[in-house]
């Protein structure tokens, strides 16, 4: 199958596993035709998705990927919202200790210089505008924003609906996919890209950009310790209520 016509996109979201997979399939294809934008800030629009790749993945916006190929296949991996966040906060807090202070001083960096430094409650809830925007739209119900509007950062486009038409969009959005995955069941992944590709990849081989922690820790449980307070702790879950709701259908996403 002519890969630039029948493209794999991979709708990479933080700490579904999603290092691992691009790594697998980057080495499944020899490391050729694989775009190299990674991150939708690097890239505006449609400029995302450059023309002429076989291999598409990384934090990219959806709703740019329309001009590609219609043979593509686009695919997602999902995990417990729960564990999604508590496991975002403390990478960041993981990754931060392996940069000098000149490195954390970066702008690029405040993420990593707050969980470092900050206590986990004024992580999520002080903090300007700016960064109360940055937390909502990276951990407040992120699926539903990001399958309701396409978009990494269109939490806010989404937020003031009810619940119900929220989710619904969501939900749109999620069937307008080739395939959802699990994170803790790769072998769907496998078998649907042996089938369509003819390649054979093995993601339970390798583990890219995991913690220190094993994957039998949850790490929901530390960040509700982290918090110190109930009131904290109820806030935070009103972090993947919708989300819950929006995956209750589905199988167990841990």
């Amino acid at each position: 199958m002519d890969l630039i016509q029948h493209p794999i996109v991979f709708l990479h979201l933080p700490k579904t596993a999603g290092q691992t997979v691009h790594n697998a399939l980057a080495a499944a294809l020899r490391n050729q035709h694989v775009s190299p934008i990674r991150v939708h800030s690097h890239a505006e629009g449609s400029r995302q998705f450059p023309p002429g790749y076989a291999l598409y993945s990384g934090h990219l916006d959806m709703a740019e990927a329309g001009h590609l190929p219609r043979g593509r296949f686009t695919f997602t991996i999902l995990r417990d919202p729960r564990e999604r966040i508590a496991s975002f906060w403390l990478y960041l807090r993981r990754d931060s200790l392996r940069l000098d202070p000149a490195q954390l001083a970066l702008p690029s960096n405040i993420g990593r210089r707050r969980a470092l430094d900050w206590t986990a409650e004024d992580y999520f809830f002080s903090g300007d505008a700016a960064w109360q925007t940055f937390i909502r739209d990276h951990y407040d119900n992120f699926y539903c924003g990001y399958f309701g509007t396409g978009r990494f950062r269109g939490g806010a486009a989404i937020r003031s609906l009810t619940a119900h038409t929220a989710i619904a969009r969501a939900r749109e959005g999620l069937a307008a996919l080739d395939g959802v995955f699990a994170t803790h069941d790769l072998r769907p992944l496998e078998a649907a890209l042996a089938e369509r590709y003819g390649l054979t990849v093995r993601f339970d081989t390798r583990k890219d950009n995991a913690a220190d922690l094993g994957p039998e820790t949850r790490r929901w449980p530390i960040l509700l310790d982290a918090l110190g307070s109930d009131a904290a702790r109820r806030r935070i879950e009103s972090f993947v209520d919708r989300d819950e709701a929006l995956l209750a259908p589905r199988h167990a996403w841990t």
